[in-house]
């Protein structure tokens, strides 16, 4: 079975030890490690603000599916998590994962954690998925 080791340009170099995300065409299938809000150059974005963090997480997501083959539209499962995730937030999850998800006919599978803490100081929330090819 082949893999595919997927590292698009967009998103800041990882140690030789991760990908961003790994296609496997014989199953037709696509993961993504976990992305958070940074830009190609590894840098916070959105500070605080959980909706800017998660948007631009997704945004992220996009950019590893797309250099895959793949898409937002075609997710099947996704894996949520939030540093200081707490259940009176849930309608504001609910909220950011609808505007992320723009319009997509299916609604995947989908998990929420919430986590003491993320990848370093600063990131709020991280989202890793599976989508087909």
């Amino acid at each position: 079975m082949s893999v595919s080791c997927i590292n698009p340009p967009e998103l800041p170099p990882l140690p030789g030890v991760l990908s961003h995300a790994v296609a496997v065409p014989e199953l037709g299938l696509v993961y993504t490690s976990g992305q958070v809000a940074w830009d190609k150059n590894g840098e916070l974005v959105g500070g605080d603000d959980l909706a800017a963090q998660f948007e631009k997480a997704y945004d992220n997501v996009e950019l590893a599916l797309r250099a895959a083959g793949s898409s937002r539209e075609r997710i099947i499962k996704e894996t949520i998590y939030i540093a200081g995730y707490t259940t009176d937030r849930a309608a504001e999850l609910v909220g950011m994962i609808t505007a992320a998800r723009k319009g997509t006919p299916t609604p995947p599978a989908s998990t929420a954690v919430g986590v003491a803490s993320l990848y370093t100081d600063g990131f709020l929330v991280e989202i890793e998925v599976v989508a087909t090819l």
